[in-house]
């Protein structure tokens, strides 16, 4: 069975382009736009894997990653944190939120893949 992501992020083209690759590597992925349709989508169907922006309408991602991590029924997800905010201070806030990773854009598409193939582990592996 494929892992799931969820995309949290408001602008289309890093949704369309983070999409792209992660249903490439044959992971299946759901999208949100903002912090409460991410926790809501969340709500309906647990993922593996959220790849979440800082910069969203309304609750931040650092919100996000906080409320992910209070509730025991998600436990276990991993957190992705894929920004342009690439300050000191905010990459530690990001990890005090309890990302697993921030990655700051511009992104290298390896990269990326390269710490989901991680996160996911063995089993959430893709195509070879």
């Amino acid at each position: 069975m494929a892992s799931r992501i969820l995309i949290v992020d408001d602008e289309p083209n890093i949704v369309i382009s983070v999409e792209f690759l992660m249903r490439h590597e044959g992971w299946e992925t759901a999208v949100a736009e903002d912090g409460e349709a991410a926790l809501e989508a969340l709500g309906r169907q647990k993922p593996d894997l959220v790849i979440l922006d800082v910069m969203l309408p309304g609750m931040s991602g650092f919100d996000v990653c906080e409320r992910i991590r209070a509730e025991p029924r998600w436990r276990g997800v991993r957190i992705l944190m894929l920004t342009a905010k690439g300050r000191e201070t905010e990459v530690s806030r990001g990890m005090r939120a309890g990302a697993d990773v921030y990655l700051t854009k511009p992104f290298s598409t390896k990269e990326l893949v390269d710490h989901v193939r991680r996160l996911l582990g063995a089993e959430g592996q893709g195509s070879p």
